[in-house]
């Protein structure tokens, strides 16, 4: 498997060999070196878009397993355009899921976490900000925004997260960094319906339908109306092809809380 470490190895020893030619039998253009960067800067860009490559930091993204067994997850809120309707909706199905909470979102909205948490949903770490630029912050700064969703989340429910979901699905070193000092399990996902772009309901739901199975960990956002309008039709077709939904935690078999 392809890490950073195993990448800035492979850029070292490309480099020396590239330096021994050059120095004892043949000067190189520079060029020549350039060249060799691209790889390594390649597989920077690849590891930080993509959430499953483990290549900065082991995320765990589904379950190991062969049961029908189904993991939903919602990030961005809690908004009060949507969420509710995506509680009652769960509620109505009798549905756990994961909600991926961005910090700034919860004040003023108390009562909805309080009741995402009431219901039996696990509240998970999102950052305090969702920053444009949050993946340029340093390790500190990113450190510092994913304790203050904990406090803040703390202080509405007495709960603790410590499942943390990266904004954007980006990691890079300094994030690494932040997780393993804040002790934090980083969740992804193997399903990204891309409600945030899919426009049409019936397009979505085939979208997800082509990613279901055994194990899997699906991405939605409640703040979509989108999402709101697919949920009961997806649900009714994972108990019709016979999965049951699980909490994350449980799918996971990690501790949602401190």
């Amino acid at each position: 498997m392809l890490t950073h470490r195993i990448a800035n190895i492979g850029l070292f020893l490309l480099l020396a060999v590239a330096l021994l030619v050059h120095n004892l039998w043949l000067t190189l253009p520079w060029w020549v070196f350039l060249l060799l960067l691209q790889p390594y800067v390649a597989a920077l860009v690849w590891g930080a878009c993509n959430i499953g490559s483990n290549f900065y930091i082991p995320v765990i993204c589904a379950a190991d397993t062969k049961e029908k067994v189904i993991a939903i997850t919602f990030d961005d809120g809690p908004l009060l355009k949507h969420t509710p309707e995506i509680l009652d909706i769960l509620q109505r199905e009798q549905a756990p899921a994961a909600f991926f909470c961005i910090g700034n979102r919860i004040g003023g909205n108390e009562p909805l976490l309080r009741r995402i948490d009431a219901e039996g949903h696990v509240i998970g770490n999102h950052s305090f900000s969702h920053h444009f630029w949050f993946d340029m912050f340093g390790s500190a700064k990113m450190l510092a925004e994913l304790k203050q969703m904990d406090d803040t989340v703390e202080v509405v429910t007495g709960k603790r997260p410590r499942l943390f979901r990266p904004p954007y699905g980006v990691t890079n070193p300094n994030l690494a960094r932040a997780i393993r000092k804040g002790a934090y399990t980083p969740v992804g996902w193997n399903i990204r319906s891309l409600d945030t772009v899919v426009k049409d309901k019936d397009q979505l739901l085939e979208r997800i339908r082509q990613g279901i199975k055994p194990g899997a960990v699906l991405l939605l956002h409640d703040s979509m109306e989108i999402t709101v309008q697919a949920l009961p039709s997806l649900i009714q077709h994972l108990k019709k092809e016979g999965y049951r939904i699980e909490r994350i935690d449980k799918l996971l078999n990690i501790p949602a809380y401190a």
